[in-house]
Formats: C-alpha cells, structure tokens, sequence
C-alpha cells in the first residue's frame, strides 16, 4: 500500500428523503461526493445540512431516495464494509479521560480489525500516518484530556485519516476553533482532496469559509438544495440573501474568489471622529 489515500469512489445520494418522528426534514435531496473534490454544505441553521451528513454516512435512516458508493447501492454493505470506506467526524464526541493520543487515533483502524482486535498488519504504520500528516505525532504519548479544543481536534481528524477511507465527512469541522486552528483544519481538507483524492463532503457556517475550500457548493434552504455548483455560481447576493433572509453583499474577483458581507441595522455605521 502507497502513502496516498486511496482514489476515492463516488458517493451519491439522489432524492433522499429525511425526517425526525414522522416530520420531514430533508425533502428531495441530492448530491455526488467525487474523488479530489471538496463538497461544502451550507444553509441557515435548521435547513437540514447535518442531517443530510449523517444520512450520507448511514447514520440517519432515510423515508425515501437512494445512496449509492461507487454505483452500487450503499445500504447493501454491512457496517464494517461500509465504515473501510465512509468515514464521519461528528460535532460532538466524548473525551476518553486518561487515553493517549496514540490509542485514540487508533480507534480509526476498528474497521479492518477481527472480533479480538487482530487482523490488522497496517494498522500501526497508518496510525503513525495519519498522525505525521495531521501533525499530531509530537503529542502521541500525551493524555487526550490535557490538550486545548484545537489540538483535540486535530486527534479526532487524524482518527478520520487512520480509517483510511475514499469518503471523508466532516460535520462543521472548525467550530469553536480559534483562527489558527481553523486554517490549519481546512488546509487539512483540501490536503485529502488535492494530495490524496478523497472525496469530502463538509458542513460549514462560515460562507467565506466555504467560498475558499470548496470545489463545489450545496446550497440547503428548509430541507431542500437549492443550489449546487461552483462557489462563484452558489454564492451570489440573490441567493444568499433569499436563503438567508437578510441582505449578503458579495465580491468575486476575475479568479472566482468570493468573499460575502453580511449587511445588519448597523454594518454601514460610522464610527465617531477621533478628538485631537
């Protein structure tokens, strides 16, 4: 096996259907996750982003459509099968207390092992991988419990990384991150789509965010898409500002860099002069 993540097959979702107790949810939804490609999820909170991740990785049961990997109906593999070639990174995962780092990443290899955790020969060397590639591998001895929230989750992305998988789903990667950190997650994402052809499906609030790693948009508005495509096609003025009800002014450069502007009552305020 190379040091590359292996080409990453194709997963779709088309007319997916979602809901919680009878109340739909994601209506009508679809969506392909391509090899080398970064697919960010965006919508105001409640329209149904997380829901549709989680439905892509087998987490949420679906009232309607079909998920298929590589052209062949998902929901036909058995959980391990899937899980050695979908990965998902949740918003919220409990610490272990007193875990190092090390063992932590290691979860990431569950997948490829048999019932008494044998039957997997690569699993230290992609252990130790996924570590050196998400520079975690200096803190391998440490407890989990003892580093900041940005180190932590940089621990939980490289257990996404050890998994080894062709998918990689991020739910809202960089929340409660501090700038740094949040860079550092999303120079990560496009590191697994450019260097390694993963195909990442990501949910993000940031709109600049999005605009900056995306090869492609998904637009979601009341438990529909209402747009799909490249970042300077999804994220105009006209859509966002409908999507979102308040007014988003934005920019695109003859490159296709966007950059958005939220308007509020008091976005255009002047501040007071200065006193000499």
């Amino acid at each position: 096996m190379s040091d590359s993540w292996p080409d990453a097959p194709a997963l779709a979702g088309t007319g997916l259907a979602l809901g919680y107790g009878g109340k739909p949810v994601v209506e009508d939804a679809g969506l392909t996750l391509r090899s080398g490609t970064v697919t960010v999820l965006i919508g105001p909170n409640g329209s149904g982003k997380s829901t549709l991740l989680r439905a892509l990785a087998r987490l949420h049961p679906l009232t309607a459509g079909d998920l298929t990997l590589t052209g062949k109906d998902a929901r036909a593999l058995s959980a391990k099968e899937f899980a050695r070639q979908v990965t998902l990174l949740t918003q919220s995962r409990p610490t272990p207390g007193g875990v190092r780092v090390r063992d932590v990443v290691a979860y990431g290899r569950h997948p490829y092992r048999g019932r008494f955790g044998t039957g997997d020969p690569d699993g230290a060397r992609l252990v130790e991988r996924a570590m050196r590639h998400t520079g975690v591998d200096a803190m391998a001895d440490r407890p989990v419990d003892e580093l900041s929230g940005g180190e932590l989750q940089r621990v939980w992305l490289a257990t996404c990384f050890a998994q080894d998988t062709g998918v990689v789903l991020l739910d809202e990667p960089t929340t409660f991150l501090d700038l740094r950190y949040q860079i550092e997650t999303l120079d990560l994402v496009r590191d697994l789509a450019d260097e390694h052809r993963v195909a990442v499906g990501v949910v993000l609030h940031d709109l600049d965010q999005a605009a900056a790693v995306a090869d492609e948009v998904v637009l979601l508005c009341r438990g529909t898409v209402r747009a799909t495509g490249r970042p300077a096609d999804v994220l105009t003025s006209e859509l966002l500002s409908a999507v979102y009800g308040l007014r988003i002014d934005v920019d695109a450069d003859e490159e296709g860099h966007v950059r958005t502007r939220p308007v509020g009552r008091h976005t255009t305020r002047r501040r007071p002069a200065r006193s000499a």
